[in-house]
């Protein structure tokens, strides 16, 4: 499910965000709500995209202090001839913290 931006602003429950870099350059965000992740849509509906980290902290900036995680999939198995049968998972998360983004960036 997909939730636009102007409704995750009701939400009273927002346990985390989640951006995740899908390339090398363009990174999606997902909101995780009483534990179910929802796809971040801008207020047309189209997924929330940018093309650096940093355009996506300030997107999510707007709610307060949330936990926020950067996520990458590694395809590596893929690349070794593993494929999705071998079981492992590897995604990584790494916490973005809570600093405040630099001045000259916001």
């Amino acid at each position: 499910m997909k939730l636009r931006l102007k409704e995750i602003r009701h939400k009273p429950n927002i346990d985390r965000f989640v951006i995740e870099s899908v390339d090398l350059s363009l990174y999606i965000a997902f909101v995780q709500i009483n534990g179910e992740e929802h796809l971040i849509a801008d207020n047309t509906g189209k997924p929330l995209k940018t093309s650096n980290l940093l355009s996506m902290q300030r997107q999510i900036k707007q709610f307060g202090k949330v936990e926020a995680v950067l996520r990458q999939r590694s395809a590596y198995d893929e690349m070794v001839g593993k494929g999705a049968s071998s079981g492992g998972d590897n995604t990584m998360e790494l916490p973005l913290g809570d600093q405040p983004l630099p001045e000259w960036l916001n």
